[in-house]
């Protein structure tokens, strides 16, 4: 007893939903008769189909986050060094710390020139660029000491990372998870699509 429902568009924000064979009931943006409950499945197929690619009824939409932590970077423990989920890449707080777990000695303008280098070897593991940087945040134990040494520390970004500045903060903290440690480099990346 079931009759199939038959849908025709008609250009933007119109369309006719009719039982096949049944008089047609014009779908437009205003003046939708809603009294038939196949007219308002349709309509309901209508509207949301288009949003529904790539989607699991059981778990919401789907995507993958790869986690990446590369073998010259100090080992991570309980986090990633970066994770890239499709063209978005984060990238955790890097220190100082060299390979072996050590922090870099001799201020300010060694240790913010080891922890941008390991912001872009994780950046590079997960497939970007310098460039591809959207957003820095650097944190601070002692910002006028970084101030002090502001062009020196400019030109190591400029000869690390070149002059595609991404969108910056610099914050002021009282400590960071290595009690060594002076500066703190975080940030996103958005790269092309694969």
């Amino acid at each position: 007893m079931d009759q199939s429902v038959g849908i025709q568009y008609r250009g933007a924000g119109a369309a006719v939903i009719e039982p096949k064979g049944t008089k047609a009931h014009a779908a437009a943006p205003c003046g939708l008769d809603t009294s038939n409950q196949r007219y308002r499945v349709a309509l309901t197929i209508m509207t949301v189909a288009p949003y529904l690619h790539g989607f699991d009824r059981q778990r919401g939409p789907q995507v993958t986050i790869s986690r990446i932590n590369p073998p010259s970077l100090a080992k991570p423990s309980g986090f990633a060094h970066a994770t890239r989920a499709g063209n978005v890449i984060h990238l955790a707080g890097q220190t100082a710390l060299t390979p072996d777990g050590a922090i870099v000695d001799g201020g300010i303008v060694p240790q913010f020139r080891q922890a941008l280098s390991n912001v872009l070897t994780a950046l590079a593991a997960a497939g970007g660029h310098p460039s591809d940087l959207a957003s820095v945040t650097i944190y601070l134990l002692d910002i006028p000491d970084y101030q002090a040494h502001g062009r020196e520390i400019g030109a190591i970004w400029r000869e690390l990372a070149g002059t595609d500045y991404p969108a910056m903060a610099g914050i002021g903290v009282s400590a960071l998870w290595q009690p060594e440690a002076l500066v703190e480099i975080q940030g996103v990346a958005i790269v092309a699509d694969e």
